[in-house]
This record gives C-alpha cells, structure tokens and sequence, in this order.
C-alpha cells in the first residue's frame, strides 16, 4: 500500500521560500562532476525550486515536482525548468528519461520502495541519483543549548516520525543502487535573530504545535533567546549537510 503523503509545508510556504537555507556552491560543484550527461534531471520534492534553480545552469531540461502547490507556486521561474504537481512515486515522467535525480532534505517522506522503482523507471542508462539533507543548525554553545531544548523537549513530540532519518543523518535510509563516496558539505550563512525565528516558523514540528495548542510556541523561544543575541546583531549560522549518492 502506498505510503500516505505528509503535505507539512503548504501552510508555511511563504516562510519556507524566505528563510530556509541555501545549500553551499561546493555541493552543485560535486553534482555537475558526476559522469552523466548534462541533459535532463528530475529534482523531486523540489519545494520552492531552490536546486532546480541551480540545476537549470547546466542541464538542458529540468523536470522538478513536489505534492505542494503552494510551494510551486513560490518557485523560481526559468524557461528550462519544468514545475508540475505530482508524487515521488507517480511522476509522469518518461520511461529512461532522465539522467540525474536530485532530492534535497524530502526523500524520508517518501514511500522509499516505490519511489525506487520509479527512479529505476526513469533513468537513463548510466544515470545517477543524489540524496541529501541537513541536520539541526549551530551558532554558540548557549544559543546551541536553548535551541536543543526547543527541538528536542518543545517541539520534540511534535515532529513526524520519519524526523530521525535526518537525526541519523540519512545513514539508515535504504539506497538499493551502486553508491559512490560523498564529500561533507555545511550550510554558512549570516542571520539576525529575527531570521532564526523566520526560519523556525518553517519547521513542521512548530506548526503541528501551533494546530494542537492554538498558540505558538515561539515567542516564549525569541524572549529566552534575546539575553543571548540582541537586536541588530548578526550571527554565524552552520548547519551539517549529508549526502549518498549512486548510480542507478
């Protein structure tokens, strides 16, 4: 039976579009040296078309769906790109049509045997497959602590289960393909206070609280985080990127 979709982010997808992280340069610079031919890639869960975007600079056609039409709807635009609605599992797309298949920080939602099958359908011969992530951001050992506390004990109980595929790093999802060694990517970026708060309100876990309780739980999290990090200031902000990839 196919595995139930999760649309936790059609809700936040203004908030996802403008405060979820960008993936380093060095990432995309490792996907364009995989041996394959620069012609179609399929991003699936694509969101906001954030990798599609990248993607579009080297590919001649880019295919890129997710089950959110709010976030496709705040997708970057280009004449190369492809946006459409439909599932990991049912994409629409040609048989051998594709010859890479990205999925950024989406695959532990999907019904991983079947959207397996689908990838094994739509592959080119010689085709690859990329899968990637990112796990809980740093700033300072005290910020650190308060946000684990929110992660962890607030917000813990709110997250769906597939979350600990990302926990574990990815490490324990199934990957039934002749894998290749990844590098170790990490996520920089300069934030003020209010941009962390911005990018909280994405987390499916604040808004799976917001719907049981009816109140949120952030502006409890910003008063404890205001003795750390004052107004106007501006951070540093890492988050551990990981990533299995594979020949199909």
């Amino acid at each position: 039976m196919l595995k139930q979709y999760k649309d936790n982010f059609s809700v936040q997808a203004a908030s996802y579009a403008a405060f979820r992280p960008h993936y380093p340069q060095e990432l995309y610079d490792f996907l364009f040296t995989l041996p394959v031919a620069k012609e179609t890639a399929w991003d699936c869960g694509t969101g906001n078309g954030q990798v599609a975007a990248v993607l579009a600079q080297k590919f001649e056609k880019v295919y890129a769906t997710d089950i959110s039409e709010a976030q496709l709807q705040k997708a970057r635009q280009k004449p190369n790109i492809n946006y459409y609605k439909a599932s990991a599992e049912a994409s629409g797309l040609a048989d051998q049509s594709i010859n890479l298949v990205t999925v950024a920080q989406a695959v532990h939602w999907f019904d991983f045997d079947l959207f397996y099958q689908e990838v094994e359908r739509v592959a080119k011969p010689g085709a690859y497959i990329a899968i990637w992530g990112y796990g809980l951001l740093q700033i300072s050992s005290e910020i650190d602590a308060v946000i684990d506390h929110f992660y962890n004990q607030t917000t813990g109980p709110y997250w769906d289960p597939e979350r600990r595929y990302l926990d574990e790093a990815y490490a324990t999802i199934p990957l039934p393909f002749q894998e290749i060694s990844c590098p170790n990517f990490k996520i920089s970026a300069t934030w003020t206070r209010q941009q962390l708060i911005g990018y909280l309100s994405s987390w499916s876990s604040v808004q799976h609280y917001i719907n049981k309780n009816g109140t949120s739980p952030l502006p409890e999290l910003e008063k404890q985080l205001k003795v750390l990090w004052p107004d106007g200031n501006s951070l540093e902000v890492s988050f551990p990127v990981f990533m299995r990839a594979a020949s199909v």
